[in-house]
């Protein structure tokens, strides 16, 4: 039955993507084929491919049986001992802490709680960085007495990065536990989300990697908060898409997933590849792999689009987002030489393709752009007397045909978030959440203006990207920014400048060589120009207050904060305020030594 539903879907996005080149093949050839229209019907016929995957997994995930819960259900427990891993990696120490003592606090006043570990596991780099977590670190054990439940780690060489990093403690300190659930430094899940999810590993001993739906929290830009509200409108639809075709071979997001540990070693052992980054050395994107690997090895991965309470930030602006971006285009990029690895499942595959596409769609996209600017510019004068006519022959205009192509590609990129605003805004609980039909549908159409206004931005950024790596740039491991600090519109002109300079050289192009194509080039050419103000104004936290003022954009967790996340809140200005206090002496080390380096 699951390959039968894997196959319609592939099918139907490969008909759809057929129709759609078909037509723009009898719209472009009409005065006769060129090589730049094959090359313009092959990129559109990618394009349009990956559109349709991505249409079909929203309409898999809007017409899936599997409800989204409106509460919580009951606390299960577990006898299970499970440890809870925060890699972290330059952070902000006071966020992370923060994070982490308001998941104690929820999980002690659980059943479960003696049953649960967390560690600290600094690959920072920075000394100023590293002593900062030790100093919070002894703070938070003397706050909590957590000595025997909060451990701290930091690796003098971080070898492999986060996937290294989770390999240490798996090799030194994994055989003391079941499950492990992996964070990132930016997440904060809900304690009884937590135990369900390993009550739901204990139940099933086949299944070694659960994957929740995080969603995101705590921004204030526009960016940031267009960002949370897309994800809480949309993420879990488009998640119960992912979960209807997965089978035993589901996806891992690299965080708020719990692992079984033992399977977990066994199978992901992760090689260096040869050669240098950016497509040798240590694989980036790790957790594409280690889902692929775990299926390979007979368990099942999977995700849980219904379980509710995991969270986590995300770049509160463009150009933090495109940094991190760069990283994750390396790391997918990476696995075209992994596609071929022996013994992994075809949907592993199809999902190492998905990922590879995800980046690759924008340069696709740019190139068949320029394609079709150049293609009226070397055009041949049109010969309405072909060979052997005595009389004039003169093209037929195929303007139905374009209206078609142009309705169908808009609906493929549309109709979906269309259809679950509108699915939430008639769910009387559900727009309740958002506060209210009205501020679901507006949220949801700014939303979709916006997206639309910054995909030129985010492509031309992608693009870069793709054409760094391709040419051997490595792009490292940057740390992320995650506050909502001002962006200066001197700093989004210094990211964006190149983009201004493309955007100027289309419209004079066009304006010169092309003016019937004017109004096309418009909603690209534009936001280009406009790149710096536009990565300015959103991200500015004023602005970002000024539309939560409005409501707009508004998310059932800021809306109705979580115990968890006002716990976070407040442990963060807790510690803050102990940062400013005078250095406690009587904080002993001796406490510090009771819980390091942790059980064997």
């Amino acid at each position: 039955m699951l390959a039968a539903w894997r196959l319609m879907f592939v099918l139907a996005a490969v008909v759809l993507a057929a129709v759609a080149a078909n037509l723009f093949f009898i719209i472009v050839t009409v005065n006769g084929v060129t090589y730049l229209h094959i090359a313009q019907i092959t990129l559109l016929l990618i394009c349009c491919l990956w559109l349709s995957w991505g249409f079909n997994t929203a309409v898999a995930g809007i017409f899936s049986r599997q409800p989204i819960p409106a509460a919580p259900k009951e606390l299960r427990h577990t006898q299970s001992r499970t440890a809870i891993l925060m890699p972290v990696y330059n952070e902000d120490v006071t966020g992370v802490f923060a994070r982490v003592a308001a998941m104690i606090e929820m999980i002690r006043q659980t059943p479960s709680a003696d049953r649960f570990d967390f560690y600290i596991l600094s690959d920072s780099t920075n000394p100023e960085n590293v002593a900062e977590e030790k100093r919070v670190y002894d703070l938070l054990l003397a706050e909590l007495s957590a000595a025997g439940r909060l451990y701290y780690r930091h690796r003098e060489r971080n070898i492999g990065r986060k996937a290294g990093n989770i390999a240490d403690f798996v090799t030194n300190y994994g055989g003391a536990y079941e499950y492990m659930l992996i964070l990132d430094a930016d997440s904060l899940m809900r304690a009884d989300t937590i135990i369900e999810m390993i009550a739901r590993m204990d139940a099933d001993p086949e299944l070694a990697l659960l994957q929740s739906q995080p969603l995101i929290i705590g921004r204030r830009t526009p960016f940031g908060r267009a960002l949370q509200f897309s994800a809480a409108l949309f993420s879990p639809i488009f998640s119960r898409g992912i979960a209807a075709l997965q089978g035993r071979e589901g996806p891992f997001w690299g965080h708020n997933a719990a692992i079984r540990i033992r399977a977990f070693a066994a199978s992901c052992g992760l090689p260096s590849l040869s050669g240098k980054p950016p497509f040798g050395g240590h694989i980036l994107s790790h957790d594409y792999v280690e889902a692929a690997l775990l299926a390979r090895a007979g368990y099942k991965v999977r995700v849980d689009p219904d379980l509710e309470g995991s969270y986590e930030e995300a770049p509160a602006n463009i150009i933090e987002y495109a940094k991190r971006d760069r990283r994750w285009c390396q790391g997918n990029l990476q696995h075209t030489r992994l596609l071929a690895a022996p013994g992994l499942k075809l949907w592993s595959r199809v999902s190492l393709v998905a990922g590879i596409m995800a980046y690759l769609a924008s340069p696709i996209w740019l190139l068949f752009l320029i394609v079709s600017l150049l293609d009226p510019v070397l055009a041949p004068e049109p010969n309405y007397f072909p060979s052997g006519s005595l009389f004039p022959v003169f093209p037929q205009p195929e303007t139905t045909k374009a209206l078609l192509l142009l309705f169908g590609i808009f609906v493929l990129l549309l109709l979906p978030k269309t259809l679950i605003a509108f699915g939430s805004a008639l769910s009387s609980s559900r727009s309740k959440a958002f506060g209210g039909r009205g501020l679901v549908l507006a949220g949801a159409a700014v939303e979709l203006v916006l997206t639309s206004i910054l995909a030129p931005i985010m492509m031309m950024f992608q693009s870069k990207a793709v054409y760094e790596i391709l040419i051997g740039a490595d792009a490292g491991w940057p740390a992320t920014e995650r506050q909502d600090g001002r962006m200066p519109l001197s700093t989004a002109f210094k990211a964006s400048w190149w983009m201004v300079l493309a955007g100027a050289v289309v419209l004079v192009a066009t304006t010169r060589y092309a003016p019937d194509l004017i109004l096309w080039t418009l909603p690209i050419a534009i936001p280009l120009v406009a790149a710096p103000l536009m990565i300015s104004l959103t991200g500015s936290p004023w602005l970002g207050q000024l539309l939560r003022g409005t409501g707009l954009f508004t998310t059932p967790f800021e809306a109705n904060p979580e115990a968890v996340i006002l716990a976070s809140l407040e442990w963060r200005t807790r510690l803050a305020r102990l940062g400013t206090e005078a250095e406690r002496p009587h904080i002993a080390t001796m406490e510090r030594s009771q819980v390091l380096p942790g059980p064997a």
